[in-house]
């Protein structure tokens, strides 16, 4: 018998764009090899360490069952793989068990509704994105955070100055430019604490692409007539391996979009030892504990979210007491290795339904 004929979970890997889907599946990725014996189906954006097949060859190794008569596990995040699971089961007799992974906070199309019908496992990440299902899905399973990765700087203030930015510590703001992420939120509530308290620094790190580069002009025109323009620092995008060591620095992070699919700013964050400003988009309000790792905001909400920040800059001692709850909660529940555990555990429970 080879180890192919072994293969029990196939990963779809359809967008050749490298998206938020494709990091949470490459990162989750070799923690469930660990665990099952697996195969993505699209090569793109993988690792040479990765096993890969291609459609037909799923096909092909499918039309049988694993050597105990179970059926592998196909697991769609995505419209289009749902589809090429379908296509495996019904038109190549695949004997497989299609899964999906809804993260999506919006009312899903008719479409969508219809290739969820006939997958044989729903996965939701969180509360929000469980509540636009037609019916609850069959288990709720959040992302993790590689804490390999992710993880407290061992003196924050040695971290701050080392970035040698003006102020005593940061407020950091994390991904792509644009309305959606709330940068607008923070600097209206902020400009008058900034004009009050000498002592942070705003940093604002992602891409602005040039649709959203008017957006973030009139962010900084707003600064610059309050005259914080040495306040408030855009870094732009950083390389990946640069990320986490400006979460670490930070005092305070951010997170104030008005939708998210689940979010991974604020656990990253928490996990770096850093308080978190959040908003109740995507899986925050289930993560972040109001008051115990930071604080949560209504979504859009500039009189809340500056009211918020009030509170928690008048406390650094405080703060840092936060940063490292929140550090502790991710420890024991939001680890990459329990979402691979979680994943893995309702895969094996579908195969002795199905068999």
């Amino acid at each position: 018998m080879t180890e192919t004929q072994k293969l029990e979970l196939i990963l779809g890997n359809s967008n050749k764009r490298f998206s938020g889907v494709t990091s949470t599946m490459l990162q989750v990725l070799p923690h469930q090899q660990k665990l099952m014996s697996l195969a993505v189906m699209g090569k793109h954006h993988l690792p040479r360490s990765a096993p890969y097949m291609s459609f037909s060859e799923v096909a092909k190794l499918c039309k049988k069952t694993l050597p105990n008569e179970k059926r592998r596990i196909f697991h769609a995040r995505r419209n289009d793989e749902m589809i090429q699971a379908l296509l495996l089961q019904r038109v190549f007799g695949a004997k497989i068990i299609p899964t999906f992974t809804s993260t999506a906070q919006r009312q899903h199309s008719n479409f969508t509704k219809w290739l969820m019908r006939q997958m044989d496992g729903i996965i939701t990440t969180c509360s929000a994105a469980g509540s636009y299902l037609d019916k609850p899905a069959d288990v709720t399973i959040p992302h993790g955070i590689d804490l390999q990765t992710y993880y407290p700087a061992e003196d924050k203030k040695a971290a701050w100055a080392a970035l040698n930015l003006p102020g005593e510590y940061g407020i950091g703001i994390f991904g792509r430019i644009r309305k959606q992420k709330g940068l607008d939120i923070l600097i209206d509530a902020i400009i008058p604490i900034l004009m009050e308290n000498p002592a942070p620094t705003v940093v604002i790190v992602g891409e602005t692409t040039p649709s959203h580069q008017t957006f973030l002009e009139e962010q900084l025109e707003k600064v610059k007539q309050a005259g914080l323009s040495e306040r408030v620092i855009v870094l732009g995008k950083q390389p990946f391996s640069e990320t986490p060591k400006l979460f670490r620095a930070m005092s305070l992070v951010a997170a104030l979009s008005r939708n998210e699919g689940y979010g991974l700013t604020a656990p990253e964050a928490m996990a770096s030892g850093t308080a978190v400003l959040a908003s109740e988009a995507g899986a925050w309000k289930d993560v972040v504990r109001d008051g115990v790792d930071g604080s949560v905001v209504p979504c859009g909400n500039v009189a809340a979210t500056r009211a918020a920040l009030t509170k928690l800059l008048t406390n650094p001692t405080k703060l840092a007491e936060m940063g490292a709850c929140g550090h502790q909660l991710i420890k024991e529940k939001y680890t990459i290795e329990q979402e691979a555990a979680a994943l893995c555990q309702y895969f094996r429970e579908l195969q002795n339904k199905f068999s």
